[in-house]
């Protein structure tokens, strides 16, 4: 039986109408919900100009195998959160910026960025250690499907509002 603890992962990126299906599939495989604790993921739980965003309460050794290989096969950028399994593993971030190599950062169970002493030591200073959280920073982009319509900007969202009107 495997070692089951919570998961999340937020993915962005472009992708073909093929590809999100594609894609679907495997979050259905996966089991993963668009919330704590939800119903299964389904492609009108997508948030249109947001990463998208998945959890799994249960998930097996803290991985999302499939899905993280399909991202990386894609060039799709994600960040994944798990949990530790005590006495076991600790809390991981693992950071794939839709090129290159999948990142790991050590965490606490709040997803926050933890240093060492033997990693300061490693990084010699620390501007390099500033450098090393803010690339633990990484915001995963939107993802954008084949066919979404176009992103609305904040002037033109401003512009559509409703004005209140003075009166004397």
């Amino acid at each position: 039986m495997a070692d089951r603890v919570p998961a999340s992962i937020q993915i962005g990126g472009d992708i073909s109408a093929a590809v999100f299906a594609e894609l679907l599939h495997i979050i259905a495989f996966e089991g993963l919900s668009p919330e704590w604790g939800g119903e299964p993921f389904d492609a009108e739980s997508r948030v249109v100009g947001q990463p998208l965003a998945l959890f799994d309460e249960s998930c097996a050794w803290g991985k999302i195998d499939n899905l993280e290989a399909f991202c990386v096969d894609h060039g799709l950028p994600f960040v994944r959160w798990s949990g530790s399994y005590p006495g076991e593993w600790s809390p991981e971030r693992l950071i794939f910026r839709g090129n290159g190599t999948v990142d790991s950062y050590m965490v606490d169970e709040s997803d926050r960025v933890l240093l060492d002493r033997r990693l300061l030591d490693d990084l010699g200073s620390i501007a390099a250690a500033m450098a090393y959280f803010d690339a633990a920073e990484f915001e995963v982009p939107p993802l954008v499907v084949e066919g979404d319509p176009p992103p609305v900007s904040a002037a033109a969202e401003s512009a559509a509002a409703p004005r209140e009107v003075g009166h004397g």
